[in-house]
């Protein structure tokens, strides 16, 4: 049978896609794979071209019959969910899939999408992540606004008051109003704060933003408290704001730290610092090469089921006492690092991941 070869130019684009696409005949026969389904079955393309798709799936007829409809032009589109194979010891080995069959524009080719069902969960849940992180933005920037002018004009209030005060007693209630009105105000700047500084871009080392933030937060626990390292020294370096991202990684491993309380008292307290690459990784909408990824894990009691979704919600707080800001600033700089900020947390493990985008 002679092998049907597309024109690249056909497919060039193909290539740029974070989904599994592959251009096959009615029978399944593959004339074309894209970079994306190469990379998750582990072979590549040359190996993959001329081969049967179907053999690829753990129950190939679904698909083998929805090509064959949709080359009749039964209809012009299936949709299914499937399991991938891929290369023994890969992990997994079978790869949950969304599988989209749509006709071209000649009757002898077929494009079959498959879209990781994790991938898609996750794109969905980074989408709801910068809309929620969009809204609080406006929320914060509109309130802080309003909050503001009255209480510039309590605090004048309350000093104009002291001044013609002669009761020292009555002087001291005028000084409580002007330190709380002092106390808003600067709650209300740390809320504006990453909205209103630049973002300063150079050259940043991850490890280097990672040994300040160790070296802060064992200034601060000196004692029962572990701060360990698990670096890939391969990492590049790659263009962001140091400061930024010295702040928001001292913000988790500070709440991290305060929520060790007890094993810090124990003796047993741990926070790791691991940095790893990742390829072809899909950050929102866009498959990106290469990525770092950073933990900053802990062995404390966990992050409360009650706030676990709603933790980097501005002034949402597991802890009496703490303002809930700390990682809603560190998601809003990791955002703007074109990155991502998750939380898995169980009793006795708690893992904050960053994903950032390398060059």
């Amino acid at each position: 049978m002679k092998l049907l070869r597309p024109s690249t130019p056909n497919y060039d684009n193909f290539d740029l896609l974070a989904t599994l696409v592959a251009v096959v005949s009615p029978q399944g026969q593959c004339l074309f794979v894209n970079s994306a389904f190469e990379d998750q079955i582990g072979l590549s393309r040359r190996s993959l071209v001329g081969g049967n798709l179907p053999q690829w799936f753990v129950l190939p007829r679904q698909l083998q019959e929805t090509l064959a409809a949709v080359a009749r032009n039964d209809y012009s589109s299936g949709r299914f969910d499937a399991q991938l194979r891929r290369l023994p010891g890969a992990q997994p080995e079978a790869l949950p899939v969304h599988v989209i069959v749509n006709q071209t524009d000649s009757p002898d080719r077929v494009i079959v999408e498959m879209i990781e069902i994790e991938q898609q969960t996750r794109q969905d849940r980074e989408e709801r992540a910068l809309d929620q992180a969009q809204a609080n933005k406006e929320l914060i920037r509109n309130l802080a606004h309003e909050i503001k002018n009255p209480l510039g004009g309590i605090r004048g209030a309350a000093q104009l008051l002291q001044m013609e005060l002669q009761s020292r007693e009555l002087t001291e209630y005028t000084q409580v109003i002007v330190q709380e009105a002092d106390r808003l105000q600067a709650l209300v700047d740390r809320l504006l704060a990453p909205h209103r500084k630049p973002h300063v871009v150079g050259d940043v080392n991850i490890h280097e933003v990672c040994e300040r933030v160790r070296a802060l937060i064992l200034a601060e626990f000196p004692r029962g408290l572990s701060v360990q390292r698990d670096y890939d020294t391969s990492l590049p370096e790659f263009r962001g704001d140091r400061e930024q991202l010295i702040q928001a990684v001292l913000n988790i491993a500070h709440n991290a730290a305060q929520a060790l309380t007890q094993r810090i008292a124990d003796g047993d307290a741990r926070i790791v610092l691991r940095t790893r690459v990742t390829r072809q990784v899909t950050i929102g909408k866009t498959r990106y090469r290469l990525a770092l990824e950073l933990h900053i894990e802990d062995n404390g009691p966990g992050v409360p089921e009650s706030i676990r979704d709603r933790i980097f919600y501005p002034l949402v707080s597991g802890r009496e006492g703490g303002s809930g800001l700390g990682l809603t600033l560190a998601q809003t700089f990791v955002q703007q690092h074109q990155g991502t900020i998750e939380c898995d947390s169980t009793p006795g493990q708690t893992v904050f991941k960053i994903l950032i985008p390398l060059p």
